[in-house]
């Protein structure tokens, strides 16, 4: 029966049936099963009084709705949650055809009914046949306050601390007292510290101002932001001029406790802009990577990088609207096949344009700089003169939350790692392939290069297809972070250049260090002078680096060098 499936199991495994008489072994055999029975007859009454409580939710008057919904929150039911939750949210709805409550959830052509009880989908209806159940602010406060509450006993620590910081903003005496009995119980570290925060805030409402000195010496160090404006207002001053406070030992803390706090703040604000600029360095350094390599090593200036990186992303759009249930996979598919895309892309460059014009720089980027109208303009027509969206997965959506102050987001924290792994795959290419052998004795002398056997215009069409085919690479990247449009290659062509002639021309390890370095410093200049003028400062100190390094960080040797 349901919910008593296992009970017999779970008392035989104390009893041993071989002891026991026949007589005794047949009474407790209709012990268990009588046991069983009045367990789902228990569990069916629950079930049937939730449904009840749902679908009394669908009514009008929102007196008798706020009657139901307390009735529902007070009843211990495993949906109830669930059902709380969706109603906050605005997902609950009622089929008009019979008023039957349901939770929906969106569908590519209308709604996915979903039953309140079991969880699991009943059918899709169009729009116009669903109606949603609304609610106002009465509720709204109604539903946070009983999600708290249900939230607090969940069995995942990290829905009890979610639920422990939510009520910071609201706490009172009930409150308090239900974070002291969850403190007595609970066992997670953290929940535990944010309860003990929690209940700190309750004390700066205490007559006893002893008992508010205590309350502000626990806040000391933390970066909860209701602690902050708690201990900024008992700083603050009334209408007539006087402190709201009227303790000058408690005012004297709070003001040590906010310094402390604020330098704490002030650390994780560096941290964050770190990452941040972190993130746009490894952008860069998607972006800039395969212009060294056909900029650095074959002197030509594609002034149509971007728009291979445009290519690059506009794969990445088609992949998803071939597999759009499958987000997550399509990324993954996205990657090789921009790669083979862009790379393709950049072999017929080569092998129709620049393999006509080596040794003549100047008309090499006028055509290049033609060739990429063109290929912005051959998007607009097959695919979209607007942006396109591109939709991330569900393991790159949301954040890394270090602490209240410290948040990554997953997109940027992945686009970090992905660039590295790029560049170390791209490192091994050139340094342990017969390929990239070829290519490093083009780059330094091509003809003996040619003396000794080696295709020079072959590894020339390679060389170009793989720094196209990582640019490829970049814009599926860059898919996650910006917007797709026929024009997102022009952001970026300018900074990709700064960082190859930065970190040297032909250097893989100077263009790494280059693209971090301008990243961070960009990034760092922005709260102080803007995007706009950051981006100015950067460039005028990349200009003043070159009178000084014409080379760049990482200057070629040899005969590269003397090339």
């Amino acid at each position: 029966m349901p919910g008593c499936s296992n009970t017999p199991v779970t008392l035989f495994k104390f009893i041993n049936p071989v002891t026991i008489k026949p007589r005794f072994r047949s009474c407790i055999s209709r012990l268990l099963l009588l046991t069983c029975f009045f367990a789902g007859q228990a569990l069916a009454e629950d079930d049937a009084d939730f449904s009840t409580r749902v679908q009394a939710l669908n009514v009008k008057d929102f007196r008798v709705k706020q009657e139901a919904v307390e009735q529902l929150l007070a009843l211990d039911h495993l949906r109830t949650l669930a059902v709380a939750q969706a109603l906050l949210d605005g997902n609950l709805y009622y089929r008009k055809s019979d008023k039957q409550v349901f939770i929906v959830e969106e569908a590519e052509v209308g709604y996915h009914l979903v039953d309140p009880l079991s969880g699991a989908e009943a059918e899709i209806l169009s729009a116009r046949k669903v109606q949603k159940i609304g609610i106002n602010n009465k509720l709204r406060r109604l539903l946070k306050n009983g999600i708290a509450r249900l939230s607090l006993q969940n069995p995942d620590p990290a829905v009890r601390l979610a639920s422990v910081r939510q009520m910071y903003s609201r706490m009172d005496t009930a409150s308090a007292e239900q974070l002291a009995t969850l403190r007595e119980v609970e066992s997670d570290p953290d929940v535990i510290d944010a309860i003990d925060t929690g209940l700190a805030l309750d004390g700066l409402s205490s007559a006893d101002g002893r008992q508010r000195l205590e309350a502000i010496q626990r806040l000391s160090g933390s970066l909860e932001p209701e602690a902050r404006n708690r201990l900024q207002a008992i700083l603050g001053k009334n209408a007539d001029g006087e402190f709201i406070e009227s303790s000058a030992d408690v005012r004297k803390a709070a003001k040590r406790t906010l310094a402390n706090t604020d330098g704490k703040r002030q650390l994780n604000k560096l941290a964050e802009t770190l990452f941040f600029g972190l993130s746009l360095g490894s952008v860069l350094l998607l972006s800039a990577i395969g212009l060294a390599i056909t900029f650095g090593v074959m002197g030509v200036i594609n002034m149509a990088h971007g728009e291979l990186m445009m290519l690059g992303a506009y794969t990445t759009y088609l992949v998803q609207q071939m597999m759009p249930s499958h987000l997550g996979a399509s990324l993954l598919v996205a990657v090789p096949a921009a790669f083979l895309v862009a790379g393709a892309f950049g072999i017929a460059i080569e092998r129709g344009i620049i393999r006509h014009l080596y040794g003549r720089p100047l008309e090499t980027l006028l055509a290049t700089f033609g060739l990429s109208l063109v290929l912005q303009q051959l998007v607009r027509t097959t695919i979209s003169a607007q942006n396109v969206i591109v939709s991330n997965p569900a393991w790159m959506s949301g954040s890394l939350e270090i602490n209240p102050a410290l948040s990554l987001t997953y997109n940027r924290l992945f686009v970090i790692i992905f660039s590295l792994m790029v560049f170390g795959l791209l490192m091994l290419v050139l340094k342990r392939t017969s390929l990239g052998l070829q290519v490093r004795a083009v780059a330094q002398n091509r003809s003996m290069a040619k003396a000794v056997g080696i295709r020079s215009d072959w590894v020339d069409a390679m060389t170009f297809g793989l720094g196209s085919g990582v640019a490829g690479v970049a814009g599926v990247a860059l898919s996650q972070l910006t917007n797709v449009g026929p024009n997102m290659g022009q952001a970026y062509i300018i900074d990709s250049f700064m960082v190859v002639v930065f970190g040297g021309v032909g250097n893989l390890w100077g263009t790494l260090v280059g693209a971090m370095s301008l990243g961070v410093a960009n990034k760092f200049l922005e709260p102080y002078s803007g995007a706009v003028l950051a981006k100015i400062l950067v460039l005028v100190f990349i200009v003043l680096f070159i009178q000084k390094r014409p080379r760049g960080l990482f200057p070629q040797r040899g005969r590269a060098a003397e090339g």
